[in-house]
């Protein structure tokens, strides 16, 4: 396997872990929204959402970042449109993983005002972003 080859596993490997954090985070909230702050539940959520969001889901898009750019230089995908709109919807993306450590944060020190709705609701978020990723990188429409 070529070094490209080897990129783009990793990329998809990367991928997948940080999807996976994205689609569980706001689930996390979900029912920690509902819990009372300062009780052993709510605590217990804490600690799940800081090591999710550290150990995981921070290193996920960091490599994901690093490696879809480095294929994206030795594929020549730079200039190519597909790429572009694909990149927008990876800084959606990006962004909306920021939005999830500022509520990690408000959980962390118990000023949450979102409701458990709320989080039902964002938690649609990457899932949207990830089917036009797909379709992008898959079938280059333009």
């Amino acid at each position: 396997m070529d070094l490209y080859l080897w990129l783009k596993s990793f990329h998809v490997m990367a991928i997948i872990a940080w999807m996976a954090g994205l689609f569980y985070l706001p689930r996390l909230f979900v029912y920690h929204a509902d819990s009372v702050p300062g009780s052993e539940r709510s605590e217990t959520f804490k600690i799940m959402e800081r090591r999710l969001l550290k150990a995981i889901m921070n290193p996920a898009m960091i490599a994901t970042w690093i490696l879809g750019l480095a294929i994206a230089y030795l594929g020549g995908f730079l200039t190519s449109g597909w790429f572009h709109a694909k990149m927008l919807a990876v800084i959606v993306l990006s962004g909306f993983h920021g939005h999830l450590a500022r509520c990690v944060r408000s959980f962390e020190s118990d000023t949450n005002i979102r409701t458990a709705k709320y989080y039902r609701v964002i938690n649609e978020v990457p899932t949207v972003l990830m089917i036009a990723i797909v379709i992008l990188v898959i079938g280059k429409p333009f």
